[in-house]
């Protein structure tokens, strides 16, 4: 294949300016957290040697809190969140050994660090902004609209592959549910996703503890991303008469911001937050767009990744005990996740990543492969798995419209790109490609199935989820680039595989 897609979650993206939309440049993925429950212990001042973040993890009934954290103390640490629900606990500590002797405590089930560099100062670094449409361009797509239309609609070959255009003729969605962009932050000022913010169910949660200040869930002004503002807009995005239509145009959408400056690093302490924070504040359907820093996949067999995979699987667990469906992308580096063995080509990629093989049945991508999350392939516009996304028999629940090459899967006019068109910070829009893109469909069937089942728990949507999908059988051969040669081989039924799982979402028979 000659298409080469980043081996993250993280979305690849172009911007809109239409002489430039056939050119691909790689952005950086999303998560964002924020902690619920248990009293917070200010962080110390830095001190003279580098900083690690760790999570603790008590045993079954958590009982031993306070014991356990008398020995963090003891052991050189300070308690940043204590999640006593779920009986996780973000610690800071400069000494190396802390997460060894932490492991010797009685009451302690796990505990690792979350990272292999020390605590980093935030830089500044600029990724560049999306080409803002010309009035003549906007001008040029607004005629091409058809009545009850959004400008740049379209565009959008998406919404007609899941036949949320039709859903639209029936509803958009209540504005009871809310979805939790769990991102790089999202720009509630932006006229598509201005009218259907949540600005009391957003946070930033970087380094695990909650900020509720005004705008702290916005990307960084210098060195921010646009990815969380995309996923946001193709989930939510107002039908308005301004830019494009989401796919739950009538639905609240909250951000919950959890990576790095720059959309760089997503550590589990913010992911946890994350999902502790939609669990207690409402929110329906997370959107989960990235894979937890520093491991790729996580191995129990490690004691450190062994304690991220459990704080992890504890709040997502928890959050969907409180009613919260949690959606997960896929990730985009081709790999079968149902594969006895893979190469794991860069991890950690927070120090000196090296290649290690592992079983991903033993060790885990995070939050895709934990037990309860709706996990998702992505589509092209000729509804052939996309040539970037992962898959496996198993893992893979359902697929959607994630974009691919145009090259590979051109769509029908007059839409021009074969990738996925939304917005991006300061009022503009731009074309991004992923599994990243294909997880905020499932997010918005998601939420028009709660605004159809205002009462149904999350169990139930997920079923409702994969009942509702267009089933789609296996390409025999699978061969995207056209050189004579199978680029992956996929497994099962037309009912259950290991390329769409239970097959493309459809938001007709959601709304239904």
């Amino acid at each position: 294949m000659t298409l080469h897609f980043s081996r993250t979650h993280r979305a690849l993206a172009v911007s809109v300016g239409m002489a430039t939309l056939t050119a691909l440049a790689v952005l950086p993925g999303t998560a964002s957290a924020m902690p619920a429950g248990g009293a917070a212990t200010k962080a110390a001042p830095a001190a003279a040697s580098p900083s690690l973040s760790y999570v603790v993890n008590l045993r079954k009934g958590y009982g031993h809190a306070d014991r356990v954290r008398k020995a963090i103390e003891a052991a050189g640490g300070t308690v940043v969140q204590s999640y006593d629900r779920i009986g996780v606990i973000v610690v800071h500590s400069a000494d190396p050994g802390f997460a060894t002797a932490m492991r010797a405590v009685r009451g302690v089930e796990s505990a690792g660090a979350t990272r292999t560099a020390p605590l980093p100062a935030q830089t500044t670094t600029d990724v560049g902004t999306p080409k803002t449409l010309t009035a003549e361009e906007v001008r040029a797509a607004t005629a091409g609209a058809a009545a009850g239309e959004d400008p740049l609609e379209p565009l959008q070959w998406d919404l007609k592959a899941i036949k949320a255009d039709k859903a639209h003729e029936k509803t958009l969605g209540s504005s009871k549910v809310t979805v939790g962009v769990i991102d790089t932050g999202v720009d509630d000022t932006h006229p598509d996703i201005a009218p259907n913010f949540d600005r009391a169910k957003s946070v930033s949660c970087i380094g695990g503890t909650p900020d509720t200040s005004d705008g702290a869930w916005r990307p960084f002004t210098t060195g921010g991303s646009p990815h969380g503002t995309h996923v946001a807009g193709e989930i939510a995005a107002a039908k308005n008469g301004v830019g494009v239509t989401g796919v739950a145009p009538g639905v609240k959408v909250a951000a919950i911001k959890v990576s790095t400056q720059g959309g760089s690093f997503f550590y589990t302490e913010a992911v946890v937050c994350g999902f502790m924070w939609a669990a207690d504040h409402g929110i329906d359907v997370t959107n989960n767009s990235y894979y937890t820093d520093p491991w790729y996949f996580n191995c129990k067999a490690d004691p450190d990744q062994k304690a991220l995979v459990e704080a992890i699987t504890r709040a997502s667990r928890y959050a969907e005990s409180k009613g919260t469906v949690n959606v997960a992308a896929a990730g985009n580096e081709s790999y079968d996740l149902a594969a006895d063995s893979l190469t794991d080509p860069a991890s950690p990629n927070d120090s000196t990543p090296g290649d290690r093989k592992i079983d991903p049945s033993e060790c885990f991508d995070i939050p895709t492969q934990l037990p309860g999350v709706v996990t998702v392939a992505a589509t092209g516009a000729k509804g052939l798995k996309s040539s970037f996304s992962n898959y496996g028999l198993g893992v893979v629940d359902v697929a959607a419209p994630g974009g691919d090459s145009t090259a590979y899967q051109p769509p029908q006019a007059p839409a021009t790109s074969g990738l996925i068109l939304g917005p991006v910070p300061g009022g503009k829009w731009a074309y991004m490609a992923g599994t990243s893109m294909a997880t905020p469909h499932v997010v918005g069937v998601a939420a028009l199935l709660k605004s159809a089942h205002p009462h149904a728990p999350a169990w139930k949507i997920k079923e409702l989820l994969k009942q509702d999908a267009d089933a789609t059988a296996c390409p025999d051969p699978y061969d995207i680039d056209g050189d004579g040669k199978a680029d992956g081989v996929c497994e099962g039924g037309r009912h259950h595989s290991g390329f769409y799982g239970a097959g493309v979402v459809n938001a007709l028979r959601a709304v239904r």
